[in-house]
């Protein structure tokens, strides 16, 4: 075992003494040690719930066989963060999330790992470090919150606090009204009750194997939810025995299948992101060129809010991923057979699946003829850019607007706010990529406000920052490359014609060559927003957000 190293020998004399002080038994020493890396706060509420957990996790690993230690991770609330600077610290956390799980697992020799997570960036934080890693581990998603209602309303973060405030600001609902709803939103603890970043990532994280069956829709406050942690804490002891390292279950072939399943269920565009850092981690090529791909093959089988009023507790209730799998499986459409921590096979989960087809519909039959998310190209995303098309209303898959500039996020919403936006215009959001931003804020205050306004079909959103999984309307983020490197995005003015075709994975600005050549010898990069701190050190060392937006 690679405990070994810090308990066995009369050399390790200091070492098992300092074990020992943490309350440990002497027969408890020749045991697996364990570590649960948990991202419990009160902070957040995807997490306030997770020392209930710890305990059935620590059940479960004591159970089979092993010693259990629990240490933390950083988890940042995206929702809290969103709007305001801290933002930009919600997409650098992943990097540091991963390296604090590869710290704490190398310095004590641990044999293995539970990852209990569950909001947007410490997920993919988790799996990064898992690959990283490479020794036995196992996901525990703390799964969704119940669905929020006030008095006849039904409620979800989004459409009870970010859209409602466009309404409010509209005069389309009172202050009251506004005050109810933002009580009533979020009525516990667990991820947002959408297929927002948190929930998406859950679910392509049991796609690829890394959690046990039903782990990703099991509600937070769920008997379930208890069970699948005893069963994840008991199941890693097996792992170690066995030695099935995370490089054998996140392979080309699983992570082909996750792209997949986020483009049929249409997930959030931050899985993109975060899909390409965990191959990165892996060694894995895979580039949105497997997404733009997989695109034009996958039909969407399921539309959860925000882009309908079904939430995650529908989903579970439908038969969960096991039941997405099943409909993917069956229809023959590419998914492959791999294996994961449950040691079954995908045809055999797909094989004992139940599926209620009200929710989760055959491929044959889809919700929507193309896949939830689309990337676009063009002479303002040569690297590409990335859209949630499950949000997007189909009458508005070809826009042609008139650019409106911002540089930053703040001065757009107060455009918006204002009613400075109108229909035929396209925000375009500059300078708040990986590098400018630093750290490629959401701009989901603003979007909503937008939507909230009633302008969701007449009025675009572009920018080379990212949008949360709560995204809807015609929202394009992630180009690359960005403004602060000189990329087209940071050359527009305003009034200049702005193109979207979805239908073409198009975005293009209606210029000649000539005149974008003329612009790019007049371009300066603005002065760096931050100089100090941790943020800085990331715009150093943080790569394109078209291969993932991971530091080297």
């Amino acid at each position: 075992m690679r405990s070994d190293n810090i308990k066995k020998g009369a050399n390790r004399t200091a070492q098992r003494g300092l074990l020992y002080a943490t309350g440990i038994t002497k027969s408890q020493m020749s045991q697996p040690f364990i570590g649960i890396a948990s991202a419990f706060t009160d902070l957040v509420p995807g997490h306030s719930g997770m020392r209930d957990l710890e305990r059935y996790i620590e059940k479960g690993v004591h159970t089979g066989g092993g010693q259990a230690f629990i240490f933390g991770v950083p988890a940042i609330c995206d929702g809290i963060a969103m709007g305001h600077d801290g933002m930009r610290f919600s997409l650098p956390s992943r990097e540091l999330i991963a390296d604090c799980v590869e710290s704490v697992a190398n310095a004590h020799a641990l044999d293995g790992l539970v990852l209990l997570t569950n909001c947007d960036k410490i997920t993919p934080g988790m799996l990064m470090a898992a690959v990283r890693l490479n020794i036995p581990c196992i996901v525990v998603t703390a799964g969704p919150m119940m669905d929020g209602k006030c008095e006849k309303t039904n409620l979800t973060l989004i459409k009870g606090t970010f859209e409602a405030l466009g309404q409010f600001k509209a005069g389309k609902i009172t202050e009251e009204q506004l005050e109810k709803f933002e009580i009533n939103a979020c009525p516990g603890i667990g991820s947002c009750q959408g297929l927002y970043t948190a929930n998406t990532m859950a679910c392509l994280t049991e796609v690829m194997g890394m959690s046990l069956p039903g782990c990703a829709t099991a509600s937070a406050v769920s008997a379930k939810k208890r069970r699948i942690a005893f069963d994840s804490g008991a199941k890693i002891v097996e792992l170690i025995k066995e030695n099935l390292l995370p490089k054998s279950i996140i392979t080309k072939q699983s992570m082909r299948n996750a792209i997949i399943a986020d483009l049929a269920l249409g997930g959030s565009t931050n899985s993109v992101l975060h899909l390409l850092a965990i191959a990165n981690e892996a060694e894995i090529d895979l580039t949105l060129d497997d997404f733009s791909e997989l695109a034009q093959k996958i039909p969407q089988i399921m539309k959860l809010d925000p882009s309908s009023h079904l939430t995650m507790t529908d989903l579970d209730n439908a038969g969960g991923i096991p039941a997405a799998i099943k409909n993917l499986y069956d229809a023959n459409i590419g998914v492959s057979q791999t294996k994961g921590v449950s040691g079954m096979k995908l045809s055999e989960i797909a094989e004992a699946a139940w599926v209620d087809t009200d929710v989760i519909k055959p491929v044959d039959n889809p919700v929507a003829e193309k896949a939830g998310l689309a990337v676009l190209f063009g002479n303002i995303a040569p690297e590409g850019a990335v859209i949630k098309t499950s949000g997007v209303d189909p009458d508005c898959y070809t826009f042609e607007g008139t650019a409106k500039i911002f540089k930053r996020e703040e001065d757009a919403m107060e455009a918006v706010s204002s009613g400075e936006i109108k229909a035929g215009d396209v925000v375009v959001i500059k300078n708040e990529g990986p590098k400018g931003g630093p750290g490629m804020r959401e701009m989901l205050a603003v979007t909503s406000s937008i939507v909230g306004k009633g302008l969701g079909k007449e009025v675009a959103l572009i920018t080379d920052g990212r949008f949360s999984g709560g995204t809807r309307g015609l929202c394009i983020g992630h180009i690359s490359p960005e403004a602060v490197v000189g990329g087209v995005i940071g050359l527009l003015k305003d009034g200049d014609i702005i193109k979207i075709d979805i239908n073409n994975s198009a975005l293009n600005v209606e210029l000649t060559q000539d005149e974008l050549d003329r612009r790019k010898l007049e371009f300066k990069p603005d002065e760096p927003k931050i100089t100090k701190g941790y943020l800085a050190r990331y715009a150093k060392t943080v790569g394109s957000a078209s291969r993932g937006a991971v530091s080297s």
